[in-house]
């Protein structure tokens, strides 16, 4: 989780909302990301979503299983449709989103079994580190604004 966040502090660099991501398999990094909306000017460019391109690049195929991803806030409804899509085993992440979590605060899309692929999720991995980092960004931004 401290690898995402490291990723995450890269968003802030370019005025981003700092969301970092890493996908790991058999315990190596395989991807990175952070948020890059505003720069690419793409609603699809959360950092769960550039991680898992980079990942199904790097493995040559869209499945990610026995992959494992860390990101840094609970994913948002089209990412965590993402992670189940790529079948990514586990997700973890580090602050809970009451705003539009879908791992479990709002939604539970990574385990509706409604769908053919369930996802282990564990949450609040370094909670307060990876909170304080959004909280930051939002407070400077209205300062500014």
């Amino acid at each position: 989780m401290r690898i995402a966040l490291k990723e995450a502090e890269k968003s802030l660099l370019v005025d981003e909302v700092p969301v970092g991501a890493i996908i790991v398999k058999d315990g190596k990094i395989i991807a990175r990301a952070h948020n890059l909306r505003e720069t690419l000017k793409d609603a699809t460019a959360h950092a769960e979503i550039l991680a898992i391109n980079e990942a199904c690049r790097v493995l040559g195929g869209w499945r990610l299983i026995d992959c494992i991803m860390y990101v840094t806030l609970e994913p948002c409804p089209m990412c965590a449709g993402a992670i189940v899509n790529s079948r990514i085993k586990t997700l973890v992440f580090g602050a809970s989103d009451p705003k539009s979590g879908a791992c479990g605060s709002i939604y539970n899309i990574v385990n509706d079994e409604r769908l053919n692929h369930r996802v282990e999720v564990i949450g609040g991995v370094l909670r307060q580190e990876c909170g304080d980092i959004l909280k930051n960004f939002f407070k400077n931004k209205r300062k500014r604004d």
